[in-house]
Formats: structure tokens, C-alpha cells, sequence
């Protein structure tokens, strides 16, 4: 039985103080016997100090985003090592918003995948389609493609630290939400392709998480289909209420 992952990504929002806020009332709220993972990604800036918040508590701590590279003239960058000293677990890559926004290419997220794995952190690897590519049917190519090319070169051992979130792209922040039978339908098929790339067990092991204006009034529904096993929160996570209302679905 997969254990359910509820991650918050906070995207660019929440300064020192409302992250000390945010993350306090997370726990407060949240009791001892949560029977989901929990991991929240806080901005850069905000990373050391709810990782001091966090210590003692069954709460992980993840990044938004990383470089490839271990160090050099990367203005503005930032590396694995550095996400690892102030207590990272977790990075989030392959963001459809780095995808868009920032031009990354699956090439490019492939790099960040496996210097993340080689220096010991967790990838949570970001795959989902555009609008128009769902309304074209493209769909199921756009996440094969997507998963052969960002986890080219990964082995069967390091997809023990691999957590796949199919975000649809046209659900993100648009208050839309696949339902919960056209989710499953890419889960499903995406745990066929991990099947098919590496082994049943290693697809049977693997944390697939929905993303896309999941809420507490549609996480349960979500969350109960065979194949979604968690979920990667935008919009609602920076409320500590609904945050926990998704946490208590799972």
C-alpha cells in the first residue's frame, strides 16, 4: 500500500514572517498521527528558518527549484548542496511554470533530476500537458515523451527517491480541475509507461501525485482513485486551514 504525499508548493509568495506564521500554524494544526507524508516548499529566502521550525516534527522540508551544476559563476542559482545544508529533502523540478515561464527543456530537467538524486535529494518530477495539447488528444504523448526524457539515464534504484506529479497544465491556478476519472486515466497510464521503462515493482512502489487546483472540497474524490497518491498543492497551501483540510482527505 503506497503512502499518500501531500506537498505544498508555495511558489513566490510568502516573506520570512508569513512563513514563520504559515508553517507554525501547519503544525499546530496538523497532530502526531497524520497518516500522509507532508512536505512543504517554502521560497528560497524562507528555506533555513522553517527548517529550524520543523526539526522534531514529521514535517519535510523542499525546494522549488535547483541547478545542475555544484558550484561556479551561476548568478542567482542555486545547488544541491546548498538546498542539503539547510535541511532539504525534497526538490520540486520540471515545474510547468519553469517549463513555460523560464523555457526549461526536458533536457535540462533530466540534468537537474540526476544531480539531485547523485547528492542524495528526493525529486518530486513535474510532468502535465497545455490546454491545447489535451483538447488535440496529444495528452498521452506529451507525458510519454516528458517521462522518457526526464528520467533518461535514471536507474531502477534511484526511482525509490523519484515522486512523479502529473500537474495538467490548464488546471494550474485556474480554479479547473481534471476530474477525478481523467486523472486517473494519466496515472494509470503513467505508472504503464514506468512498467514498461523499468519493472511492475518499480512502478508499483512509485508516488504519482496529481496537481492542479486541488482543494479540501475536491481532495478526497482525487485522492481515492487507484492511482493518485498524493497531491501537489499550489493556490490552497498557503492557508494553513485548507492545507491541513487536503492533509486530513489523504
Amino acid at each position: 500500500m503506497r503512502k499518500k504525499v501531500i506537498a505544498g508548493n508555495w511558489k513566490m509568495n510568502m516573506d520570512l514572517r508569513q512563513s514563520q506564521k504559515l508553517v507554525s500554524e501547519i503544525l499546530n494544526g496538523l497532530g502526531k498521527d497524520s497518516k500522509a507524508e507532508v512536505i512543504v516548499c517554502p521560497p528560497f529566502t524562507s528555506l533555513s528558518e522553517v527548517s529550524s521550525l520543523l526539526k522534531g516534527t514529521q514535517v519535510k522540508l523542499g525546494a522549488q527549484n535547483m541547478y545542475y551544476e555544484e558550484s561556479g559563476a551561476y548568478t542567482a542559482e542555486i545547488s544541491a548542496e546548498m538546498l542539503k545544508s539547510v535541511g532539504c529533502e525534497y526538490v520540486i523540478l520540471g515545474h510547468s511554470e519553469r517549463r513555460v515561464i523560464f523555457n526549461e527543456s526536458d533536457e535540462l530537467i533530466n540534468k537537474k533530476i540526476k544531480t539531485a538524486l547523485a547528492k542524495g535529494l528526493k525529486a518530486i518530477f513535474c510532468i502535465g500537458e497545455l490546454l491545447e495539447q489535451r483538447e488535440n488528444g496529444q495528452t498521452m504523448n506529451v507525458v510519454s515523451m516528458q517521462i522518457e526524457k526526464g528520467l533518461e539515464g535514471i536507474s531502477s534504484e534511484q526511482m525509490k527517491n523519484v515522486i512523479i506529479a502529473y500537474e495538467p497544465v490548464w488546471a494550474i491556478g485556474t480554479g479547473k480541475t481534471a476530474t477525478p476519472e481523467q486523472a486517473q486515466e494519466v496515472h494509470s497510464f503513467i505508472r504503464e509507461l514506468v512498467a514498461k521503462k523499468y519493472s511492475t515493482s518499480v512502478a508499483e512502489g512509485l508516488i504519482i501525485q496529481y496537481g492542479g487546483s486541488v482543494k479540501p472540497d475536491n481532495a478526497g474524490e482525487l485522492l481515492s482513485q487507484k492511482d493518485i497518491d498524493g497531491a501537489l498543492v499550489g493556490g490552497a497551501c498557503l492557508k494553513a486551514d485548507s492545507f491541513l483540510g487536503i492533509i486530513a482527505s489523504a
